[in-house]
Formats: structure tokens, sequence, C-alpha cells
């Protein structure tokens, strides 16, 4: 690519960024939304928080897991079971990976 096309690249990409993040900024009032549309929202971030861990749990290399011995797999029974009975995160990330460690680097998983 030339450099005139990566500006352009650039601007262009700046440009819609900007104006995809302020869309609802824009206006000077409210927009209205649906009662379904507004519920429906309310779940957003847990669907894209699934959507990016759920693939690097149960996937390696694009293809799912074929076998169970997988150090990730305990890592995170363990680390879920943690969270539901203290509800802290940062216990649940020590506990995922005091699982994840040893069977990863110890066993090969």
């Amino acid at each position: 690519m030339s450099t005139l096309e990566i500006i352009i690249a650039v601007i262009g990409l700046t440009v819609i960024t900007v104006v995809t993040r302020a869309f609802f900024m824009i206006p000077e009032r409210e927009l209205p939304m649906p009662g379904w549309l507004r519920r429906g929202l309310k779940y957003a971030p847990l669907a894209a928080l699934v959507a990016v861990i759920a693939p690097e749990i149960l996937m390696t290399q694009g293809e799912f897991l074929r076998t169970w011995q997988d150090a990730r797999l305990p890592a995170v029974l363990g680390a879920s079971l943690y969270y539901f009975w203290k509800r802290g995160v940062l216990g649940t990330i020590v506990t995922g990976m005091a699982i994840y460690l040893p069977l990863h680097i110890g066993l090969g998983w």
C-alpha cells in the first residue's frame, strides 16, 4: 500500500469509529427503544463474555477438544465453584491458575 492509501484508510477507520461510538450521543433527545430491546440489552455483556471465553476453553487450533485431559476444563470448573462459593474475582483467578498450572506443566495436559 502506498502512503496515501494508508492515510485514507486511517482517516476512514477513524470516522467510522467516532460515528459508531457517538451514535447515541449525537441526537438531542433520547432515542425511543422498545421494551423487548431494553430487556435484551441487559444480557449483552454476558453474551459477549461467553462468546470470547467459550472458544478459549472448549477449542484448540479451531477444533473442539477431543479429550477430557485438558487442563483448562478442571481449572474452569474449580474457578467457577470458587466464584459461586465466595464471589471473589481474585480468588477465582488464583484458584483457576492453581489447578491449571500443575496439570498443564506437571502432567502435560
